[in-house]
């Protein structure tokens, strides 16, 4: 069998692996990505916040991102019936990038993936790992390409960015269900006919259509918009007696006042597809000469947008601590990479779950607006959920949920 020797084998090319491996390969780390995928391939995750674009700038992935003129996401909107709350990453507590991008993953992905290649990363599609065996911190990985044709790839270490594949909790058996209660989501593209000029026609927005179920709308530069619904399981289920996706999809957007005449009637541009019950999670996110990162760790909800900012976090982290050991370093995994990323998971965690319960609509839609407070939660749905100098971020446990208690108790407080 051939047989190819590397320093970091990281298994997907999505955002994850292409700035891990973009990230390795100009810090001097020979490495090698195998991506099961052609692409441009479709994936769903169109919607960014501000944090990964620190993770893209350091790659050197970002001027080819920016070339492409994506739709600039300056903020993000919610509705509920008549009340409006309006998020400006601008204005927000502490530093941080004020803007990212909404975009149709297909083509961000492969530039990402593009941008990769020209800097010199080996990158093999259509290969897929089917097997893994550990040696201490060395490991054999038997990939299969399209062809039939196998070969072993031998690496110091293995970062696992293959996302919803799970390629590593699958073989390792580290599989384990989310604490999140089980939602589904229905979505496709609609060609956006009906745009609006100007920022009515490019802002992202979630409409609350009932307190755990929600509509997103996500127009691109391309002149297409993004549409889904989000729900708990049995809602999204419930949306078409037949199980028809383009029918549950229709009925939910007839529910919604603010997008129901703007979208009802357009065409899709592809059958819409469905995500049950999304969430998951893992027993561990590291061991012995290997780390799990973004979907292929742990996936919490669309809500704030946060998939790829775990994804890129992670995968910057796991390639900087890869490149510690490989010289010999020792390595705390636990501090370093597991108690980090999770403390970041947490938060969000804690943001999703308070989101699903009301409390935190409460506060996005409560008037008068406290404009301090506004900032400090602008800052988390921007990503920066490591900063504990924001409140909102330390005290994440409590904020939320003894604030909408003081404002459900005395409507007429200025929290």
């Amino acid at each position: 069998m051939v047989k190819e020797f590397v320093d970091v084998l990281v298994v997907g090319a999505g955002p994850s692996g292409c700035v891990s491996s973009a990230w390795l390969q100009q810090n001097g780390v020979k490495v090698k990505v195998v991506e099961k995928a052609k692409f441009p391939r479709f994936v769903i995750g169109e919607s960014l916040i501000p944090r990964v674009m620190d993770h893209f700038e350091e790659a050197g992935l970002f001027p080819a991102l920016d070339e492409m003129g994506f739709e600039k996401k300056l903020g993000a909107r919610f509705l509920r019936g008549d009340q409006v709350c309006n998020f400006n990453f601008s204005d927000k507590f502490g530093e941080g990038w004020d803007w990212t991008w909404q975009v149709p993953r297909a083509d961000f992905d492969d530039t990402l993936a593009k941008a990769a290649i020209s800097k010199g990363v080996d990158i093999e599609f259509e290969t897929e790992l089917t097997d893994i065996k550990f040696n201490g911190t060395d490991s054999v990985s038997t990939v299969k390409n399209k062809n039939g044709d196998t070969k072993e790839i031998h690496a110091k270490f293995v970062i696992d960015s293959s996302g919803y594949g799970r390629v590593l909790p699958r073989l390792l058996d580290l599989e384990k269900p989310s604490k999140l209660d089980p939602h589904s989501a229905i979505f496709t593209h609609v060609k956006d006919d009906t745009r609006v000029p100007g920022q009515e026609g490019t802002l992202i927005t979630f409409d609350v259509l009932q307190t755990k179920v929600w509509l997103w709308v996500i127009p691109f530069s391309n002149g297409n918009t993004s549409i889904g619904i989000v729900g708990p399981t049995d809602f999204i289920e419930g949306l078409s007696e037949s199980g028809d996706n383009t029918e549950a999809l229709r009925n939910a957007i007839n529910q919604s006042d603010y997008y129901r005449d703007r979208y009802l009637n357009s065409e899709f541009l592809f059958e819409p597809r469905k995500l049950t019950n999304y969430s998951c999670s893992v027993k561990k996110l590291y061991g012995d000469g290997f780390a799990l990162t973004g979907n292929a760790s742990e996936f919490l909800d669309p809500v704030f947008s946060s998939g790829m900012a775990f994804a890129t976090e992670g995968g910057m982290l796991a390639a900087k601590l890869a490149k510690r050991q490989i010289e010999g370093e020792t390595v705390d995994w636990e501090k370093d990479f597991k108690e980090y990323i999770l403390y970041g998971v947490d938060v969000f965690s804690t943001y999703v779950q308070e989101w699903y319960t009301g409390n935190l609509q409460t506060l996005f839609f409560h008037q008068p607006e406290n404009p301090e407070v506004k900032k400090k939660i602008c800052a988390v749905l921007a990503g920066y959920v490591w900063n504990k100098e924001n409140p909102y971020v330390k005290k994440h446990k409590n904020a939320i949920r003894n604030i909408a208690k003081l404002l459900e108790e005395n409507k007429s407080v200025d929290f």
